[in-house]
């Protein structure tokens, strides 16, 4: 049975290709920095997408953030990096991404499955 603090453990892993690798952005939503690893994810090619709510620019710095989207040819590959996270962290990373995002599992080049925000 779980205990008490199980989800106080990093124990999630999240892929980021974008804003969410930013330092300021990763203090400003989860209170700390993250360390990861590189990875890709194949499959997906890299798009940008406007930002129109301004907490997110406020914190981002930018006004367009990269967006990815599935293209099925395993030659495309979008690069980033892999952070372990908490399930407190997975929420504030949802509450974060604007609607144009999804959050989706996939198979990273590495093997492992990460939660990744697509396009919605």
């Amino acid at each position: 049975m779980p205990g008490p603090h199980e989800s106080d453990k990093p124990d999630i892993l999240l892929f980021s290709y974008g804003t969410l690798q930013d330092k300021a952005v990763q203090l400003a939503n989860f209170g700390r920095e993250l360390t990861g690893r590189q990875d890709a994810m194949t499959g997906y090619v890299l798009n940008w997408v406007d930002i129109t709510d301004p907490e997110v620019v406020k914190t981002s710095g930018k006004a367009k953030h990269p967006i990815v989207h599935a293209s099925y040819d395993p030659k495309d590959e979008v690069c980033g990096m892999v952070f372990q996270i908490t399930q407190q962290e997975l929420r504030a990373a949802d509450a974060y991404e604007v609607a144009d995002y999804k959050r989706v599992s996939v198979l990273l080049k590495s093997g492992v499955h990460a939660w990744v925000f697509i396009k919605a």
